[in-house]
């Protein structure tokens, strides 16, 4: 019998998850700097197409027509307009909100797939579960209370990116039994890339890049990439219900990255919102380790929308 190319190695699957979250998190703190100066579509775009270079210079050579071999093209199409949308909604509010405030209500896209999924796969809601989806919505509500300080619009860019990105999870589910997870990453970066190209006469502007920016704009594809590589190395070595909870590690990196680059702490209303809000998700992502064991594929439905 042949040697598995990744043996089971559940405490290097979680040292390469928490990487991988740390280069997330980087990615939505360099973005959030870059969209003071530059337009937002220019970062999303810079950020998808250094992803796709990346892809085709490291994997195209090995896979070749492996890596664009799909069964559902119209479907992984589908999927990589629902993540270019999630970006551009995410990037537009962490350019309004302090980065964990922001994070936190992306993790609410794991409660609102628990509803996305009654509707769209059938599946059950348990009491629990409802119990976690109304209790993570309370957190929100704590960290945009009146008085809180965060700008509205922001917040809203924010729930939207949360429900994009439940949507792009379902989707994932889908495809993930027939799909190869490179496959799919691949199919998300080149969707990016093409859908912003297009556009890229309405909104290139702004001033010339210094060489420093010049560097941050190429670290966006590259934080991105390679924490979603880490991501499908993490899966190999351990189960998602070993890793799943270490995901909210994005958390903690997020509010350390907002107090060292932008000098913010969330209040402590705030805070506990945040708090209530990974709990909640967590408790989600717990439940899953009951379930059905997830495919071979099943890295490629986790993290965060990037």
């Amino acid at each position: 019998m042949s040697k598995l190319p990744f043996e089971p190695q559940p405490i290097r699957g979680i040292a390469y998850i928490l990487i991988a979250v740390f280069f997330f998190t980087s990615l939505d703190a360099t973005s959030k700097y870059l969209t003071r100066t530059f337009p937002l579509p220019m970062i999303v775009w810079a950020r998808y197409s250094v992803h796709f270079l990346l892809m085709l210079i490291l994997l195209a050579p090995s896979m070749r027509l492996k890596l664009v071999t799909t069964q559902n093209p119209w479907a992984q199409v589908k999927r990589g307009l629902v993540l270019l949308t999630t970006s551009c909604f995410g990037i537009a509010g962490f350019r309004l909100l302090p980065l964990a405030e922001a994070t936190a209500v992306i993790f609410l896209s794991p409660l609102i797939v628990v509803l996305l999924a009654r509707w769209q796969l059938g599946e059950k809601i348990t009491p629990v579960r409802w119990v976690a989806v109304v209790a993570g919505f309370a957190g929100v509500l704590l960290i945009a209370r009146p008085g809180g300080n965060l700008p509205v619009d922001g917040l809203i860019f924010m729930v939207i990116t949360a429900v994009l990105y439940a949507i792009y999870q379902i989707q994932t589910r889908r495809l993930s039994p027939s799909e190869n997870a490179l496959t799919m990453l691949f199919y998300g970066a080149m969707i990016g890339t093409a859908g912003l190209s297009l556009a890229v006469p309405f909104y290139w502007g702004g001033p010339t890049p210094t060489p420093f920016q010049i560097l941050q704009i190429l670290s966006l594809g590259v934080l991105g990439g390679i924490g979603h590589w880490l991501f499908i190395l993490a899966f190999r070595h351990a189960k998602a219900s070993t890793l799943a909870p270490f995901t909210y590690a994005q958390l903690i990196w997020a509010t350390l990255l907002g107090y060292l680059v932008y000098d913010h702490l969330p209040d402590g209303i705030a805070l506990i919102g945040i708090v209530i809000i990974a709990v909640s998700s967590m408790s989600i992502a717990l439940s899953e380790r009951f379930k059905k064991p997830p495919g071979p594929n099943a890295a490629a439905d986790t993290g965060k929308a990037h």
